[in-house]
């Protein structure tokens, strides 16, 4: 199948993209976009993988589901339109980044600029019906999504992974820990940030370990 995605994601993908679960998939998010308001906008669904080309990929940041109100989601995880309120996760991310690095936190909770340093910000689940969160789960995002990592885990060295909960720390059970730095902590959602995402030093972490192995760091 020729999917319109960024070419070096083609490459590594497109096996993927040329299975039967992909056909269905795709059969299913068309139905859906036809007849049902959905999101992100349907030329964003791969706006992850179209910001940070597979060659330049630094850090993966796993995400679970789009936001599912209207004007939030752009095909990043964690991310939201300019103008957007920022969510309460991103906030935490935000004030996780100033107590660790002592920068400001931001206005907007567009993270297209670090998507453009090579983070991916990469949801399990990349289509959401609105209103419905986990709507589009189970129906074969999870498959491509799982492929895009094994192909970044196998292919590339010394990326860093952050698993924040223990869904994102499933999805990324496979990735070979003696080639990359894997960071966990609980999800900065205002349920959970206490168990240790707050005060977790993953961004200055992740940082020094890029520095380490001669890779550019981040400015978060």
């Amino acid at each position: 199948m020729n999917v319109r995605i960024e070419d070096s994601w083609r490459r590594v993908l497109q096996s993927e993209f040329d299975k039967p679960y992909f056909e269905l998939l795709t059969m299913f998010v068309r139905q859906q976009y036809a007849t049902r308001q959905c999101f992100p906008p349907a030329r964003l669904i791969f706006n992850a993988f179209d910001s940070c080309p597979f060659d330049q990929v630094r850090v993966v940041i796993i995400g679970q589901d789009p936001y599912h109100d209207v004007g939030q989601a752009h095909g990043l995880c964690f991310s939201v339109n300019d103008g957007v309120a920022i969510p309460p996760s991103l906030l935490n991310i935000y004030k996780e980044i100033a107590r660790d690095l002592g920068k400001p936190i931001p206005s907007s909770g567009n993270l297209q600029r670090w998507a453009a340093q090579g983070v991916l910000l990469l949801n399990a689940t990349l289509t959401v019906e609105a209103h419905h969160p986990g709507s589009h789960q189970g129906k074969g995002w999870e498959e491509l999504t799982d492929a895009a990592i094994q192909a970044l885990s196998t292919q590339k060295e010394h990326l860093v992974f952050m698993l924040w909960g223990s869904y994102a720390q499933r999805k990324g059970q496979f990735i070979d820990r003696k080639k990359h730095l894997v960071l966990e902590s609980s999800h900065p959602s205002p349920l959970s940030v206490y168990r240790g995402f707050e005060g977790c030093g993953h961004f200055s972490k992740a940082n020094t370990y890029l520095a380490k192995h001669g890779i550019p760091p981040i400015d978060w």
